[in-house]
């Protein structure tokens, strides 16, 4: 009998309004240097967009893009058990926030 292999997957399609987010590494202290406890709950979390969803892709309404730096609520976020580190969520659209720009938009 032949035995089945395992295959890994190697790349992550969000579906509708959604976007990949790696995660940021959580702040272990404040600029004032108070070292923050591990249980600390913050209501929102930052991260970069690994991959949108084509739906966003073709969305002229939706301003992001991949590699945007962005600012997410982790309510409905669905953590991807695709590393060792568990730092991917697939994130709804609604749920992000802000989106970190250098530039000002033109008027």
């Amino acid at each position: 009998m032949a035995k089945k292999t395992r295959q890994k997957f190697e790349y992550v399609e969000p579906i509708g309004h959604r976007v990949l987010v790696r995660k940021d590494e959580p702040k272990r202290e404040t600029k004032g240097g108070i070292a923050l406890p591990d249980a600390a709950e913050i209501p929102t979390i930052t991260g970069r967009i690994v991959t949108i969803s084509t739906a966003i892709e073709n969305d002229e309404d939706v301003p992001l893009k991949q590699y945007d730096k962005v600012l997410f609520h982790p309510k409905n976020a669905i953590p991807v058990d695709f590393e060792a580190d568990n730092q991917l969520f697939v994130v709804p659209i609604e749920d992000i926030v802000a989106v970190f720009r250098r530039d000002a938009p033109a008027e």
